[in-house]
């Protein structure tokens, strides 16, 4: 047996629902040069990584009775073409039909009889251009060595082609029924005084932690930790805050990173403000449209996992907290606006602490595939009470990365959903731009083409206000 699931990960197993599947997804845009991509090599580059993404051949087991936590079990019957497969878009290919596609995709629940990811190479774009979109199960990605997103280990800063595994993976023995009971009973008799971790659901505090983004030599801890302070519930937002359905809407915005580096000198903030702000200007608008009363009081919470150094001088200790910021969606003005969400910000995060993002983007491979399923696994540790919208932003390198040869040029970030959340809303800063994904309830944001409208409109009145 490969070990037993963590008390978080079997959480996030146990209570998947088909309204709310837990998998992270991430939709990568490249372009296609001459020796092309096409199925096959893209299963070499995946063979090639799946050693240290051991987790990817595995399967849950559950265990007889309930006795025990589900163990991870090698596949020995894993067929990895199940798992990368190939789609195409009609004719003329468009970022519309693409998207769509991908709604239709992470609408799906993951195959729980087999590893829990899938990865799709999506041929027929315009422009001579392929997608690959792939999505992994939360309890894959906890940020230790070996518990990695894919993209992260696949997407490297090198064009060279990967080489075909040296052996043959065989799996090892499946347990039967009776090791599994065995091995849960061993397990509690040698931890009699063992507990499960505990959600403060009324205080918002997470007592998860994950430890560990680690690339060759280099490792980087990371664990999960809340430190919410409200004490009450969010209220709902009329238009935010439903039931949602099975199906998916999806839509992107693609924004120039240098223009948020002029605004940041403009008005004396961070990025992540003015990110901040973008969201809250583009969802006042949405609201509006949609004929929600909105009053002075009216506040939208936004819960934002963001990377802290809790290390002492010369030791980093690097962590994920997930914060509560009051996005002011009643505020008209966007620079009062601005200023209050940094302010706000401010109090919550000690910005002396805060990780950079350069920092982040030099841990190897392309982190913000896993830091997205880090920010995720805080946020769902969080009661869905306490917030409105989950916001997550993981920044990746200013320089090109390829996967088996191929440039990347777009990565746009597909968080899963909430509990009677219609959106999340992912941002992953790449090589120069800014990417925003939109997953959205197909039913209770059916107009999230408006939304992206919006947000490009919020960072246009930012950008008036700072030539003024």
């Amino acid at each position: 047996m490969k070990g037993r699931l963590s008390q978080s990960d079997a959480e996030f197993f146990a209570l998947e629902e088909s309204t709310t599947p837990t998998h992270i997804g991430s939709l990568a845009i490249f372009r296609k040069p001459q020796v092309g991509l096409d199925h096959d090599q893209l299963l070499a580059a995946v063979e090639e990584k799946l050693e240290t993404v051991p987790r990817y051949r595995q399967k849950v087991r559950s265990v007889p009775l309930g006795l025990g936590r589900p163990v991870w079990v090698d596949d020995r019957d894993f067929d990895i073409t199940y798992h990368v497969r190939v789609s195409a878009l009609p004719q003329p290919g468009s970022e519309d039909q693409l998207h769509d596609l991908v709604a239709r995709l992470n609408s799906r629940p993951l195959d729980r009889e087999r590893p829990l990811w899938e990865m799709y190479l999506i041929e027929g774009l315009t422009d001579g251009r392929m997608a690959v979109f792939t999505k992994s199960h939360l309890a894959l990605v906890d940020g230790r060595a070996g518990g990695l997103e894919i993209m992260q280990v696949l997407l490297t800063p090198s064009k060279r082609l990967p080489e075909p595994p040296e052996d043959m993976w065989m799996g090892q023995h499946t347990p039967r029924d009776g090791e599994l009971v065995v091995g849960a009973l061993i397990d509690m008799l040698s931890r009699p005084k063992r507990t499960a971790s505990m959600v403060q659901g009324a205080i918002g505090e997470v007592a998860e932690s994950v430890d560990g983004l680690r690339e060759a030599a280099l490792e980087l801890a990371v664990r999960a930790a809340s430190v919410v302070r409200s004490r009450t519930a969010a209220t709902p937002v009329r238009s935010l805050n439903v039931p949602i359905s099975r199906s998916r809407r999806y839509a992107v915005v693609t924004l120039e990173l240098e223009q948020f580096r002029g605004l940041r000198a403009a008005f004396g903030c961070t990025v992540n403000d003015l990110l901040l702000s973008v969201v809250a200007g583009g969802l006042r608008t949405w609201l509006i449209s949609r004929g929600e009363p909105i009053s002075q009081s009216t506040q939208v919470q936004a819960l934002e996992p963001v990377a802290v150094d809790v290390g002492v001088a010369g030791q980093p200790d690097r962590r994920l907290q997930a914060y509560l910021v009051s996005l002011p969606v009643a505020e008209g003005n966007p620079v009062v606006r601005l200023r209050q969400i940094a302010h706000a910000a401010a109090s919550q995060v000690d910005r002396n602490r805060q990780v950079a993002a350069r920092a982040l983007a030099s841990d190897g491979g392309f982190p913000p595939a896993t830091m997205h399923a880090l920010g995720t696994r805080a946020a769902m540790s969080v009661s869905p009470r306490l917030f409105n919208i989950l916001v997550t932003n993981a920044p990746g390198p200013q320089t090109p990365v390829y996967l088996a040869g191929n440039e990347l040029l777009d990565m746009y970030p597909v968080p899963p959903l909430v509990a009677n959340q219609v959106v999340t809303i992912g941002i992953t800063s790449y090589n120069g731009k800014v990417y925003v994904g939109l997953n959205a309830d197909r039913d209770g944001m059916w107009d999230v083409v408006s939304m992206t409208e919006f947000l490009y409109e919020a960072l246009e009145e930012l950008v008036v206000c700072a030539k003024s």
